[in-house]
C-alpha cells in the first residue's frame, strides 16, 4: 500500500483551486446568468504575464500583482463590452460567446509566449512549508487551502451583507426588476467579472506554480471548475468549495494507483456527472436560468 499522504496534501492544494475557479464561476453565474467558459485562459494569460515580468527581473510579488491586474482588466473588457450585448440572449449563446474569447486568448498565448520548454512560476511561498505524516507541505499548497476557505467565507459574507452584494444577489433573481428598483444593473454586473477576473488570476498563478506553465493546462482549468461549480449546483458556494476539494483528492488518490492512474483526469467529468443524475431528482436543481 502507497504512502497516499503525499498525494493527499497535493490533492487538497489542486482541489482548493479547483474550489476558487468555481466559486468565481458561480459569482459571474449567480449575477450575471454567463457560463464563463474563458476562465481558464484568462488565468492563463496572467500567468504568463507574471512569468515574464520575472524573466525581465521584477520580483516575484510586484509581477503577480500586475497579472492579477491583467486579468482583471481582461474579464472587465469582456463584462464591459461583450457581455451587455448579449444579456437577454439565451444562456447557451451567452457561454459560447465566452468559448470564442477563450479561444482568441489562448491563440493570442500561442503567439507571444510560443515555447516547447517547461515553464514554471516560482512564488516566494515554494520555499516555505513543513514536513506532515511524511509529506512536504510547502507554503503554496497551504496558501492555495487557505485561499480557498478565506475567499468563499468573505463571498458568503458579501452577498449576504454588503449593500453591493445584496444587489448582485436581486439582479441574479431579475434583471428588468432591479433595474426598475433604482439597481445601476451595468455597474453590479461589471462588479461581478471583476471579481471573477482576480479569482481567474490567483488561480492561474497558484496552478502555474503546482503544476506546471503552460496556456492549454490552464485554459482546460475550466473543466474542474465547471464540475465544481455544478457540484454546488451554480448557486451554493459552501457546496462548490467542497466539490473542488472532492475532485482534487479524486485525482490525486487515483495516481499511486497503476489501473486507475491513466483515468484520473475522468475524476471531474465522472464526479460532475454522478452529481447531474442526483441532483435531477432534487426539484430545486435548475442548470440554467428560466
Amino acid at each position: 500500500m502507497p504512502n497516499l499522504a503525499p498525494f493527499l496534501i497535493s490533492g487538497l492544494a489542486v482541489g482548493a483551486i479547483y474550489a476558487l475557479s468555481g466559486v468565481g464561476l458561480v459569482v459571474l453565474y449567480r449575477t450575471c446568468g454567463v457560463l464563463n467558459f474563458a476562465y481558464g485562459a484568462i488565468g492563463a494569460v496572467g500567468a504568463l504575464v507574471a512569468w515574464q515580468l520575472v524573466q525581465l527581473s521584477m520580483p516575484v510579488l510586484l509581477a503577480s500583482l500586475a497579472a492579477i491586474v491583467v486579468t482583471t482588466a481582461l474579464s472587465l473588457l469582456y463584462g464591459w463590452v461583450i457581455a451587455p450585448r448579449l444579456a437577454y440572449r439565451e444562456t447557451v449563446v451567452r457561454g459560447v460567446a465566452t468559448l470564442g474569447f477563450a479561444l482568441l486568448l489562448l491563440g493570442m498565448c500561442d503567439l507571444l509566449w510560443r515555447s516547447n520548454t517547461p515553464r514554471q512560476v516560482r512564488l516566494p511561498t515554494d520555499t516555505l512549508g513543513f514536513t506532515l505524516l511524511g509529506a512536504r507541505v510547502t507554503g503554496t499548497r497551504l496558501t492555495a487551502f487557505l485561499l480557498a476557505l478565506a475567499i468563499t467565507i468573505g463571498v458568503v459574507v458579501f452577498l449576504n451583507r454588503a449593500r453591493l452584494g445584496v444587489s448582485m444577489r436581486a439582479l441574479a433573481n431579475d434583471r428588468d426588476v432591479s433595474a426598475l428598483l433604482g439597481i445601476s444593473v451595468l455597474r453590479v454586473e461589471l462588479w461581478a467579472w471583476l471579481i471573477s477576473g482576480i479569482m481567474a488570476g490567483v488561480s492561474g498563478l497558484l496552478l502555474a506554480s503546482l503544476v506546471n506553465l503552460n496556456a492549454g493546462t490552464l485554459t482546460f482549468l475550466v473543466i474542474p471548475a465547471m464540475a465544481t461549480a455544478i457540484l454546488g449546483r451554480l448557486r451554493s458556494l459552501g457546496a462548490t468549495l467542497a466539490g473542488g476539494l472532492c475532485i482534487g483528492l479524486a485525482e490525486a488518490l487515483a495516481t499511486p494507483f497503476a489501473t486507475i492512474a491513466p483515468y484520473r483526469s475522468v475524476a471531474p467529468f465522472a464526479i460532475a456527472l454522478l452529481a447531474i443524475l442526483w441532483q435531477q431528482q432534487q426539484p430545486a436543481f435548475r442548470l440554467a436560468k428560466d
